[in-house]
Order: structure tokens, then sequence, then C-alpha cells
């Protein structure tokens, strides 16, 4: 959507609910070797929630969540069950967005590569038109090298896009709006990090 600053200029945002987000564990250096906070969003039916997961989550005090998170390196003064909302961001700061890129299918090289075809239709060339031509391999090595760029499945890949500015934070609905695209089709799950921490 378009966010209209107060000089005037027109910004392209996204929207992001990004909250309320549940502390579902906290990993200390003495127990676990490492800081981490491990976060939990969303909402899920008891009934297609695991045994083990429901005991996890029973021990913090939290609800069946949808999906859930470690950030490690983290040492968050936080305690099991604490719920973190929209309000560790702030206006005007960079933050990373990490998440799964739309799935396109198998696609061809034109599409997936950029590729030009193997040149006119004419001369005989009826069917050559978005082909991906020669692989470049003869007699020796008799084989086609690993990493050569071909046909085949397309998106679905882990995305990161880096330094978005957050322009505005609704803190009432919990929805943080970021200048720019962020991966994945509308109502995806993304990771949202702060830069720098």
């Amino acid at each position: 959507m378009s966010l209209f600053r107060e000089d005037g200029t027109n910004v392209p945002v996204t929207v992001i609910e990004a909250g309320p987000c549940h502390v579902t564990q906290v990993k200390t250096e003495d127990n676990d070797g490492y800081y981490a906070v491990q976060l939990g969003f969303g909402e899920r039916s008891e009934k297609n929630t695991t045994r083990p997961l429901m005991g996890h989550l029973k021990k913090a005090g939290v609800e069946p969540v949808q999906v859930m998170k470690e950030f490690p390196g983290y040492e968050l003064k936080a305690n099991l069950g604490d719920s973190i909302t929209v309000d560790i961001f702030r206006e005007g700061e960079f933050v990373h967005v990490v998440g799964k890129s739309k799935g396109k299918g198998f696609q061809g090289v034109v599409k997936r590569h950029g590729f030009s075809g193997v040149g006119g239709r004419t001369h005989g060339q009826h069917n050559r038109g978005r082909a991906p031509g020669s692989l470049g391999a003869g007699s020796y090595p008799a084989r086609v090298f690993k990493g050569m760029r071909m046909a085949g499945r397309m998106g679905n890949d882990r995305v990161m896009i880096e330094n978005l500015t957050v322009e505005k934070i609704i803190t009432d609905k919990n929805l943080i709006l970021v200048r720019g695209a962020v991966p994945g089709h509308k109502g995806s799950i993304v990771f949202i990090e702060a830069e720098g921490q």
C-alpha cells in the first residue's frame, strides 16, 4: 500500500502483523551453552498440536501457537510466557525481513535465468525460441557440469531482504509498515530482525 509522509512524499510500504509474540523458551549459557530466545506466533487448535509441543508450551503458560522460531545470540530480559509486541521496533530504523519466496514451479531457462533463446525463428528453427542451447560438454568430460544454469524448479527459497526502513508502527493493532516489498505471498510467515541485533 501507499503511505504519505508529513512532507507529502508517497512511500510504498508493506503491512506486517508483528505480534503479539510469546516467549516460549529462554536459553542461557549456563543451561544450554548459548544465549537465545524462542518466540511463538499465531494460534493453533490443541487437536492439531502434538503432545510434546503441548507440554513445552504449557511449561511457558502459552496457548498452542502456529509457528515457533529461535533467535540465537539474544540475551533477552524476559521471562517465559511474556508477550512481545511491536514496541521493540522504532520508526526510522532498519530491519531485515526473512521469508520464503513465491513458488513458481518448474520453469525454463528464459524465465528462470533470463536466457534469450537460441536465435531467430527462420531458417528452419520453428521450435527453438526458448531453448537453452549448447551446454558446453563434448566427448570430454562427457557429462554436464554441476551448477549449469538449466530449467528446474524456481522460487520457494529462503530470501532475506535487508535494510528495509520502518516507516510507521501501529501499536494497538501490532502492525509494522516497512518501506518496500517483503518475500512471500499474502498471509505468509516472515521473520523480522532489527539491524545490528
